[in-house]
Order: structure tokens, then sequence, then C-alpha cells
């Protein structure tokens, strides 16, 4: 095959293969596995309206209790990435036996990590700048999207020291459900899935727990005020590594369909 630029030419079966991206020649779309290193991490938990649960869950997945959370990432050294702010709100949810948490709304300051959670996982997944700040004895956790803190949530500054098993109290947010929906060019509907995945290799070198505060403003684009907060419960820092690894799709609409 013909070179350039010391690229060489894809072929018909390159394409069609997994982890193929475009542009070919400066591709988007990392292919899996990929590296996250010395993340650092506010996970706030808060207890909300089991309707508001039910009414973002999309069937036949079923809410599990009446928490959610959000998980806000300042993303240190990624491959591919680089370095980047991400928020992970979610909520425990079942399928059969599977359980684990579902994500309804995602926030990150990274193109390529927009691009990656839609297209292959199918998050929901929009660009906003969420941070992590260490402001004197306090940990501040924010997202902004249109000039407005759709979220503010604090934490004391690493008071008490837990273990990694403690940073799931309520559901396994380690396992991560989310609805898949593409079209065709023609608006015919591509994909229909539940998803399902879990992060590989996780080292966590540190973890802190503490009383919590959760405030959320309303903003249309992207509405984490639909899970209100009725109770602020306990929030976590930690520091951890983890690999990104191919998932599962564990419900497919057409499939039932056909």
């Amino acid at each position: 095959m013909s070179t350039r630029w010391g690229l060489t030419r894809p072929t018909e079966a390159d394409i069609r293969q997994g982890g193929f991206s475009t542009p070919w020649d400066a591709p988007t779309i990392p292919p899996f596995p990929f590296r996250f290193r010395n993340a650092e991490i506010l996970t706030l938990y808060w207890r909300t309206d089991p309707e508001a649960l039910a009414f973002l869950l999309p069937p036949p997945l079923e809410p599990m209790g009446d928490v959610a959370c959000v998980h806000i990432y300042r993303m240190t050294d990624t491959d591919w990435l680089g370095p980047y702010g991400e928020a992970n709100v979610m909520f425990g949810a079942r399928l059969g036996d599977r359980e684990g948490a579902y994500s309804p709304y995602l926030a990150l300051s990274s193109e390529v990590g927009v691009a990656h959670g839609r297209e292959i996982h199918g998050q929901p997944k929009k660009l906003a700048n969420p941070t992590l700040d260490m402001r004197g004895d306090l940990l501040v956790g924010r997202i902004e999207r249109n000039g407005i803190d759709v979220l503010t949530g604090t934490l004391p500054y690493k008071q008490r020291a837990v273990g990694a098993e403690a940073l799931k109290p309520f559901f396994d947010f380690a396992t991560n459900l989310n609805l898949k929906a593409v079209d065709h060019i023609d608006g015919r509907p591509a994909i229909r899935q539940i998803t399902s995945r879990r992060l590989s290799e996780v080292t966590v070198h540190e973890a802190w727990t503490g009383p919590c505060t959760v405030e959320l403003r309303p903003n249309a684009q992207l509405p984490v005020f639909r899970l209100p907060v009725v109770e602020p419960l306990l929030g976590f820092f930690w520091r951890a590594d983890f690999t990104l690894v191919p998932g599962e799709i564990i419900h497919d609409y057409l499939a039932e369909a056909a």
C-alpha cells in the first residue's frame, strides 16, 4: 500500500474493524484500552425524589433506592485526552439481576471525551467546565455550563481516611449503565441499546470521607436540578488510576422488536 506523510491508507477491512475512527489520518476516538493516571475525584451523595429517578430512567431499567451522586474528576494524565475535567451524575439502577448506576447527565471539558463517550458508550455527554479546587480546608467541586454553576458541592479537606471499599455505600457505581441511541443518516434508528461497562485495573491511592453539601441551579441544557437535593448525605475525596476497556450490550431494543 502507498504511504504519504508517514501514514498508510486504510483498507476496507481496516474501516470495517473495531477501533477505527475518523478522520482516519488524525483519529478522534481513542482505541481501547486507555489509561487514566492519578485522577482526583470528589464524590458526593444526596437523597432525592424517587419519582425523579423513575422519570429519568429508560425502561426496562428500574431505579434502586432514592440516592443520587456526582463524581467530579480532575483528570490529570489520560492517554489521548490529556488533562481535563469531567462530571458524572449517577443513581442506582437494575436490569433483572444486573445492578449498577445509570448516568442521566455527564459533562466534561474535553471534545475527545465527549465524542468517545457519546459514540462508543452512548453516554449523554455535553461540553461544560467541571472543576475541583482545594480552597484552604475545603474541597469545592463545580459544574459550569453556559455561565451557570449547575452544581456546586463541598467536602471538608481530608478529615477521615477510609478504604476503597467505603466509596460505594449506596450502589455499585463501578458498573455504569447508559442508553445508547444513534440514528442512520436517513432518520431510521440504527442503535437503541442499554450498555454496561466497568473500569479495569483500578488502584485507589487514597480516600477520605466527611459531611458534604450539594447545591443545584437550573439550566435547561444541563438540567441536573431535576434530581433535587432532599438531604445531603456524605462525600468522598479519592485519588486513583484506572483503565477504560470495552463494555457490553445488556439490552437491545431493536433486536427485541425484530
